[in-house]
């Protein structure tokens, strides 16, 4: 499972003395654990404790969805501190980055994004910009943290213009 490879992960960074991947994984597990707590919290009222442990473990695909709000955070740091001219900054976010992008599913090209906004625009009949967030949200869903959510906005504007 990917938590408990971000769990070993960790530990070697430790032991190899690398503070920026060790910082990096530490923040990702909390946003993990942050996130099984809200949705041990929404179903509190549904079950009882045991099931309640069990019904609060993240998926896979979950914990993809942390790892890539995570990254999208260092991507958006990234933009503010190069337009600040902060560039050590920059370069701190880029490092800590390729460190998520490890444990994320390689991100699908441009091509393969089309084809699916396409697809999208297809099968549900999309004519217009009017309908731009149902198309957005059904290809964000398809994707699953594959994509970037600009990259799949500027994709379909340009495809429904």
């Amino acid at each position: 499972m990917l938590i408990a490879q971000i769990k070993q992960d960790l530990i070697s960074y430790q032991k190899e003395g690398r503070p920026e991947a060790v910082s990096s994984l530490r923040m990702v597990l909390s946003s993990i654990i942050n996130k099984e707590k809200d949705k041990r919290l929404k179903l509190s009222s549904e079950y009882s404790d045991s099931e309640l442990e069990l019904k609060s473990k993240l998926t896979e695909e979950e914990v993809i969805g942390v790892i890539s709000g995570e990254a999208k955070k260092r991507k958006d740091a990234m933009f503010e501190f190069e337009k600040a001219g902060r560039l050590d900054l920059k370069e701190k976010e880029e490092k800590e980055l390729k460190i998520l992008q490890k444990y994320l599913p390689e991100e699908l090209s441009e091509e393969e994004i089309e084809k699916i906004v396409k697809q999208v625009i297809e099968d549900r009949g999309i004519k217009d910009m009017k309908e731009i967030g149902t198309l957005m949200k059904e290809v964000i869903e398809k994707t699953k943290g594959r994509a970037d959510g600009k990259k799949i906005n500027n994709i379909a504007r340009k495809l429904l213009s």
